[in-house]
């Protein structure tokens, strides 16, 4: 183009694109191509498709893992939880308690029904002694002269304490029990858990080869031969023992009581029971060195 045909300014003219071509009827019109954009391919995931904020679908183990981990707890299901502890809790403790009384398990029946009457007769024996005490406090409380009333029962308690403390004789129905034992079994701690049943089934004076057993009475072994409080005894040990006959018997008869075990380790016991046993062995009185009593 020469200059005279240029307009003024000096700008070339505008060029007029040429009109879009009409699309014959039938047919697509053209895909324009973008520069830089490739067409999306077909089958490809839209945002639609995708899950959440556009990722990608997840498989039902991942949702199951979700649903799981971490674990929502509720009230209900913490309440449910502590009502099951505190079940298998008493659970443990029945179990527990029934093996503590498994040894009576293979007890045989008449057995089970002496250990029940002697366990009826210490209940007796404790009513009895409550209704003596009730009795004791309804006379110092009713009686004209307490202070007599006071002295007697005094001399009465006196008489019962010297009784217990070896320092008076006694006399009254009981048993006899003499051991005889070759292998050794009716040592110390032998003879102590058979002063002990006696005590509990009601023994109220008892001595052993004439010497009288008391509350600090000790057994010990020495040279082959056992000692009471410092005095040696030998065989066969007699026990003289004041008492209910019918409660006395059977405590030393029970099973895995001394009678039994003193049978299996081949010794020989006879018990006898008696309507009047003396008892006749005297303790000294000992003062206490430091016991003083509170009254004082």
């Amino acid at each position: 183009m020469s200059d005279e045909n240029r307009p003024e300014g000096g700008l070339p003219p505008k060029r007029e694109l040429p009109p879009e071509r009409a699309v014959p009827p039938g047919q697509e019109p053209p895909r324009q191509e973008t520069s830089g954009q490739e067409p999306p391919a077909a089958g490809a995931a839209t945002a639609a498709e995708k899950g959440d904020g556009g990722g990608t679908k997840l498989t039902g183990r991942q949702r199951l893992a979700q649903a799981v981990w971490p674990p929502r707890v509720t009230r209900a299901q913490l309440i449910v939880a502590l009502l099951l502890f505190v079940l298998g809790l008493g659970l443990a403790i029945q179990v527990r308690s029934t093996s503590e009384n498994s040894a009576l398990r293979g007890a045989r029946r008449e057995d089970l029904v002496r250990i029940l009457d002697e366990l009826d007769n210490r209940t007796k024996r404790l009513e009895e002694e409550k209704r003596k005490l009730d009795g004791q406090r309804t006379e110092l409380e009713t009686s004209s002269d307490q202070a007599e009333e006071a002295r007697k029962q005094t001399r009465e308690k006196e008489a019962q304490l010297g009784v217990l403390a070896g320092t008076v004789a006694a006399q009254g129905p009981g048993i006899q029990m003499k051991i005889s034992d070759r292998t050794g079994a009716a040592d110390a701690d032998t003879l102590l858990d058979a002063v002990q049943e006696l005590r509990a089934a009601g023994a109220e004076a008892m001595e052993i080869n004439g010497v009288r057993v008391v509350a600090s009475t000790h057994f010990t072994d020495s040279g082959g031969k056992v000692s009471v409080d410092g005095h040696k005894i030998e065989q066969p040990y007699r026990f003289e023992v004041i008492g209910k006959p019918a409660d006395l018997e059977p405590a030393l008869n029970i099973p895995g009581g001394v009678v039994q075990t003193l049978k299996n380790k081949q010794a020989t016991v006879e018990v006898t029971r008696s309507g009047k046993i003396t008892v006749d062995a005297l303790r000294q009185v000992k003062r206490p060195d430091y016991a003083r009593s509170s009254s004082q």
